[in-house]
């Protein structure tokens, strides 16, 4: 990145806090001592990894998704990506016949006794059985001995009442019965229509030919059988090393439309024979996720089932660890913060009728709240996004989200780039302005947005995508 124009010296430095901000951070600091310890070393990863975007690759070969039939595939998908068989961990997908085509749409993990579980869920007022579920669960057992993951497409179970929380007790009282465990050592997931009752007996009467189909090598089967509106199945690896001994990381998720930052936006199951306590998984778990997948938004909804759960199997040999700050960890955390932005971003490339993959970055703020909050508001104005739908790098646009984000900014100060090119500097438009290179810069697939605020030092980065006429149509008939 360039460097952002000199702030002008003569005006008065701002340094009006937000109290409500002052005590916010405080008592993250306070609930969070790893994220106070390692924050700027994610941050520096995080960006440092974000900030080099790769060649566009071609969109995977193959049928049409199979969330809807004769779906297109996303101009931004990538590949899925070679996935081996991650020790402790077997899968297997069916068709439990929620949607109308023959598709699978059924998911069943198993894993071994003594697994550790961390996860992250929704905090959306509506919430959803499985997320209820899950959340309660995990509080009871801590996280330890979850020995399995049933997920299916095409039914959220969500705005259920009773009966929504009584089917998904059934079914794992069901998988309970066939991994002989207990009720609450079955993890549970849900995506689909809101507002329809889950029907358990389609997922009750799959169990017996799922469970004979278990295999350790099914991540692309796996990924495509969670995916509802996804025009590709999203897939991210790593390797990494603990006490020298290698480990595998391995994730999928699943996200197209009514993704926001709110905790992981979408379905993500992320599986590593490391052996870590479900404490340590905690933490990491909740230190990455504000960086990765809450720092994605494709149009500003947040759904109601949202949901990521970690999973280690102890499988690797490796020595247990039971603390996230261990340094033994450090590659491992790398390689996890890794694993969990290529999936974030991933969201972003298959935005429902998404052509453009688009880093928004704020500079120059009071806070880093206060960066963030004027980031998302810039990725989620309809009128940003639609300028980027039609190649336009309306600078005014951007400027006008900046002022609405209704945090601290200098006027006089306010600078807007595109990718190299400067739009606006020091509050007026950049005498170095040119129209046809704007022009040409807009047409790329993927692009940079950098605004400087003239505040502070505070930063953020988010990821968003454009708003077209497709969005429209996925969505006007979802249902239909």
């Amino acid at each position: 990145m360039s460097k952002t124009p000199a702030k002008k010296t003569s005006r008065p430095k701002k340094t009006a806090a937000k109290p409500v901000e002052v005590v916010g951070q405080t008592l993250e600091r306070a609930f969070d001592p790893l994220r106070s310890a390692l924050k700027s070393a994610a941050l520096k990863r995080a960006d440092r990894q974000a900030s080099q975007f790769a060649t566009p690759a071609a969109p995977p070969a193959g049928p049409a998704a199979p969330g809807k039939a004769a779906m297109p595939v996303s101009p931004l998908a990538v590949p899925f990506p070679k996935m081996p068989p991650i020790a402790g961990v077997q899968m297997a997908t069916g068709r439990a016949g929620f949607y109308k085509h023959d598709r699978e749409d059924l998911l069943v993990m198993h894993f071994p006794e003594g697994a550790s579980c961390a996860g992250v869920f929704t905090r959306h007022g509506v919430g959803s059985a499985p997320v209820d579920w899950c959340k309660r669960q995990l509080e009871a057992t801590k996280g330890e001995d979850v020995r399995a993951l049933v997920v299916n497409a095409g039914c959220a179970n969500s705005f259920t009442g009773r009966p929504g929380a009584d089917a998904v007790r059934r079914v794992c009282s069901a998988v309970a019965k066939r991994f002989d465990c207990r009720q609450r050592d079955v993890m549970v997931a849900s995506t689909g229509v809101i507002g329809v009752l889950l029907d358990d007996a389609k997922i009750t009467h799959r169990l017996p030919e799922v469970e004979g189909r278990l295999t350790e090598d099914g991540w692309a089967g796996a990924a495509r059988a969670i995916m509802t509106t996804d025009t590709f199945p999203k897939g991210a690896y790593a390797e990494a090393k603990i006490d020298g001994v290698t480990v595998r990381i391995g994730g999928i998720c699943k996200g197209s439309g009514m993704i926001a930052p709110d905790m992981a936006t979408m379905l993500a199951f992320v599986v590593t024979d490391a052996a870590i306590t479900p404490t340590a998984l905690q933490n990491l778990v909740n230190l990455y996720t504000r960086n990765t997948f809450n720092a994605v938004t494709v149009d500003g909804d947040r759904s109601t089932n949202d949901t990521l759960l970690l999973f280690a199997t102890g499988a690797s040999g490796a020595p247990k660890i039971s603390r996230a700050g261990d340094r033994r960890l450090a590659d491992f955390r790398d390689k996890l913060e890794h694993v969990l932005m290529d999936l974030a971003h991933q969201l972003v490339r298959d935005g429902e009728g998404a052509t453009k993959f688009i880093k928004v970055t704020v500079t120059g703020a009071e806070t880093a709240a206060s960066a963030r909050k004027i980031a998302r508001t810039i990725c989620e104005s309809p009128l940003v996004k639609t300028a980027f739908a039609g190649e336009d790098a309306n600078w005014g646009r951007i400027v006008m989200a900046v002022g609405r984000a209704d945090e601290p900014i200098d006027r006089d100060s306010v600078s807007v780039k595109f990718g190299p090119y400067w739009a606006a500097q020091d509050g007026l438009i950049s005498p170095s302005y040119d129209e046809d290179k704007m022009s040409a810069y807009m047409k790329r697939q993927e692009l940079e947005v950098t605004v400087d605020v003239g505040m502070g030092r505070a930063s953020s980065a988010m990821w968003t995508c454009d708003l077209t006429k497709r969005y429209v149509e996925i969505n006007g008939d979802y249902r239909s």
